[in-house]
């Protein structure tokens, strides 16, 4: 089981290690409720973003059952015209969201970052 302070530690070393960090939780797919989360702006709504978020993955998993695929949902990205938005699996039952300006990062960096520090979290 993952614990509150490895959530967090994850959510600050991303953002530590991402130009252009917006903001980004971990969240819990059944209720959409945040476990962990962190903004560098106090108009992003990170309650309101996990919970939209977690029908998007929701609705992404009966697509994928739907059409009988033998595939496991890895991660999305929705991309903007002025920020990159990463949903991405923990574990089945939880997934980080980040958000971050698409002028000062990209997305081969977004994910390597992301896909590190989960993967550490993980081990």
């Amino acid at each position: 089981m993952t614990t509150q302070d490895e959530l967090n530690t994850l959510i600050a070393d991303i953002a530590r290690d991402i130009n252009g960090f917006i903001g980004a939780s971990v969240v819990d797919l059944e209720s959409g409720m945040p476990l962990a989360s962190s903004s560098v702006r106090p108009d992003f709504d990170l309650d309101v973003a996990s919970a939209y978020n977690s029908e998007i993955v929701k609705n992404k998993m009966r697509t994928i059952e739907a059409l009988g695929l033998d595939a496991t949902f890895e991660d999305m990205l929705l991309t903007l015209d002025t920020q990159l938005h990463l949903l991405k699996m923990i574990t089945p039952e939880m997934f980080i969201y980040l958000a971050a300006d698409r002028q000062a990062t990209n997305l081969a960096l977004l994910r390597s970052a992301v896909n590190r520090h989960v993967a550490a979290l993980n081990a």
